[in-house]
């Protein structure tokens, strides 16, 4: 095979992390360190001018506060220098308007993550046929599912390697998200049929010439009740909470569960999405999909005081069902 049909290919591979509970404390730990150190760099970028507001400044003052302030020593220096890296490259995303300014992040709010900028730290290495091992920084070696061949081991070399992984996690646990760099060979044009797609909610998904595509409930019907149990309960909790009273710790638990299973039923709505359109793209050439604009859609029929809206409670049932097809 010549190099000249060879092209490069940059993705990410999320699998699950299999942590103790001691893991997950130790995870959890650098990643409330994370998200204050990136508080903290808010704080100081407000504090300073704007001539010191460069990047050697930044990295004395988190340094500094890394020995002046002792949490923050769980996360490990690489993981600073990624938060510092990514605080630089949000401002930099807002002055070209392709985001918003960057903000403080809420200890509920935000999300939980700590970046892993190495590659060569991971050390990963495939135990059994649905398992593999990663070094995790300061936590040590954990064990993740293994679900994609990766660049590793005797097949890793310069174009073809893992070069950085991130810890997520979410309302399922801790994840790790691989950034993986490899060498392919330039896929030849496609010369399937033409195809349109028309997308519903009835029929999710039916092609022009005939074929349709549906699926059934995300959940179960015994999740489906479980999920209707911890709703209720949660409601009648928040009926006992007073006016600015704290979350309590059955509340949250009961938050928790709600948000895995609607975390279980959005990741089995998205692997058959993925299946779906994968299934689509191998049999057709080119596929044209109607705009369809969701979030005019969508929009609540209660109306106003002075003219309220009609049928209010069918189109807050539709746009649920708008929106879980979305």
């Amino acid at each position: 095979m010549s190099q000249a049909i060879l092209v490069k290919r940059q993705f990410g591979h999320r699998a699950r992390l299999a942590l103790s509970p001691a893991e997950v404390i130790k995870t959890d730990a650098q990643a409330h360190a994370a998200r204050t150190m990136w508080n903290l760099l808010h704080a100081w970028w407000r504090m300073m001018p704007k001539e010191k507001r460069t990047l050697a400044n930044a990295d004395a003052a988190i340094r500094q506060a890394r020995e002046d302030i002792d949490f923050l020593a769980v996360l490990p220096a690489q993981a600073a220098q990624a938060v510092l890296k990514t605080y630089f490259r949000a401002w930099k995303n807002c002055w070209e308007h392709r985001a918003g300014a960057p903000n403080f992040k809420g200890r509920f709010r935000a999300g939980m993550s700590v970046d892993i900028p190495q590659g060569r730290d991971l050390n990963i290495a495939r135990v059994h046929r649905r398992w593999g091992m990663v070094n995790v920084p300061k936590v040590g070696r954990v064990r993740f599912r293994w679900t994609k061949d990766l660049p590793v081991g005797r097949h890793a070399n310069m174009e073809s390697r893992v070069t950085g992984a991130r810890l997520i996690k979410d309302a399922l646990g801790w994840h790790i998200a691989f950034r993986v760099q490899t060498v392919e060979a330039r896929p030849n044009p496609h010369r399937g049929p033409d195809v349109g797609i028309d997308v519903g909610i009835t029929v999710p998904i039916a092609l022009s010439d005939g074929e349709t595509y549906e699926h059934g409930a995300w959940l179960t019907g015994k999740e489906q009740a479980k999920l209707l149990r911890l709703e209720q309960r949660a409601a009648q909790r928040r009926q006992h909470r007073r006016h600015g009273e704290r979350t309590s710790r059955r509340l949250q638990r009961t938050y928790d569960q709600i948000a895995g299973l609607r975390a279980k039923a959005k990741r089995r709505a998205l692997d058959w999405q993925h299946q779906t359109t994968t299934a689509i793209a191998r049999t057709y050439g080119t596929v044209v999909v109607e705009a369809l604009t969701v979030t005019n859609m969508v929009k609540s029929a209660r109306g106003t005081i002075e003219e309220p809206g009609k049928n209010v409670a069918q189109k807050a049932g539709l746009n649920r069902s708008i929106s879980g097809e979305a």
